[in-house]
């Protein structure tokens, strides 16, 4: 197995890292602090094709592969990790569309959402079902040529701000086989929002519950059969966790870099603190972590490319080292910068609060467990 980089890689690798550089990083500081969704930027980003990584290119997309997202979100992340995982939601939305989608629904939707013209949210979780995202109780009643959508999804990226959201709605029986995929726009009538929600991290993009009542939605505005939502949405999140523990690789290692440089430069007891064995060997292993979470999630990607058997399994595993590894190497980098690593003046305790929600989101971590226990004993 070649673990080296094509040079297209190398090429999109570095594109990804020059506009982090030079577009994220200089601002994250400030998105987070006035809550700021900067959804100008994140335009710049699509027009170097990052809003459409995996989608065709009949439509605008990049087609490129999953490996190569990964390469290009850790990438983003290191200069802003919180704008940087909105594109990993915006682009497993419009994979929906463009994977499962009709021609029609594909080619009026996707040209724009790969401009970032439009914005995309993805809508599974509900208030009263995280975990348990099969027992979502939003219904999707056909009515003609219509179907009327009823009930609330929670902790949505982008609620309130999205142009389009990719729903997740029960058409049918209880349970996964009764679920559809639906796109609805902001403006229909019976849409709307909660108030936005007050996080820990994240503050670069929205967030908030989105409402339906009896909100009329074209039967023509399904993503496949009906029926068929709940299958789509979990091989979405399986591209789903691999972005999101790329964005905690990207932000673990821009903590592991600044805690190298303040080692280097602070002193105590008349020396450096990189002259201290024991923090040479807390950062050896904080290196050790990210490039074994590394080479989890690139493994996994190829496996996802090549639509192996084990990849939903292999997803999972790197879904829980990397968020799971990326929040402990950031958390160190902060406690080695001491009471200066609280301070919001420094950016360890940002990166440290973004990164936790990748613990949780995509399915938490303790569900990645229940999915590679089953996967193995199914074996």
């Amino acid at each position: 197995m070649n673990f080296d980089l094509t040079d297209d890689q190398r090429a999109i690798q570095d594109v990804a890292r020059t506009f982090a550089a030079a577009e994220l990083a200089p601002h994250s500081a400030k998105w987070d602090e006035d809550k700021h969704f900067p959804v100008d930027v994140l335009r710049k980003a699509a027009a170097l094709g990052f809003a459409g990584i995996y989608i065709g290119e009949d439509v605008g997309g990049s087609a490129l592969s999953r490996l190569d997202a990964t390469i290009v979100f850790e990438a983003l992340s290191y200069g802003d990790v919180s704008s940087a995982a909105y594109l990993t939601i915006h682009n497993m939305a419009s994979w929906m569309i463009d994977r499962f989608g009709d021609e029609a629904l594909r080619q009026r939707y996707l040209p724009r959402l790969t401009t970032m013209e439009l914005v995309a949210s993805y809508c599974l979780t509900e208030p009263g079902s995280g975990s348990d995202a099969a027992a979502m109780r939003t219904s999707a009643k056909l009515e003609g040529d219509h179907y009327v959508l009823n009930g609330s999804k929670a902790f949505i990226s982008g609620g309130g701000v999205s142009d389009v959201y990719v729903v997740m709605a029960r058409t049918g029986e209880p349970g996964a086989k009764g679920v559809s995929a639906i796109v609805v726009e902001k403006e229909t009538p019976g849409l709307s929002f909660g108030a936005q929600e007050r996080k820990m991290g994240w503050n670069a993009q929205p967030t908030a519950q989105v409402n339906f009542d009896n909100c009329r939605v074209p039967v023509a505005n399904r993503i496949g059969a009906e029926g068929e939502g709940f299958r789509f949405a979990m091989m979405g999140l399986d591209g789903g966790r691999l972005n999101i523990a790329s964005c905690s690789l990207g932000g673990a290692g821009f903590a592991l870099d600044t805690a190298q440089a303040y080692m280097s430069e602070r002193q105590q007891f008349g020396r450096n603190l990189a002259d201290f064995q024991a923090l040479q060997f807390k950062i050896a292993d904080m290196a050790t972590e990210l490039e074994a979470a590394r080479l989890m999630v690139r493994r996994a990607a190829h496996a996802l490319d090549n639509r192996d058997p084990q990849a939903t399994k292999l997803c999972a595993m790197a879904k829980r080292f990397a968020t799971d590894a990326g929040f402990e190497v950031a958390n160190q980098a902060l406690q080695l910068h001491g009471g200066y690593g609280y301070l919001a003046d420094y950016p360890l305790e940002r990166i440290v609060r973004d990164l936790r929600v990748h613990q949780i989101l995509e399915g938490t971590n303790e569900i990645m467990r229940v999915i590679i226990a089953r996967e193995m004993f199914r074996q």
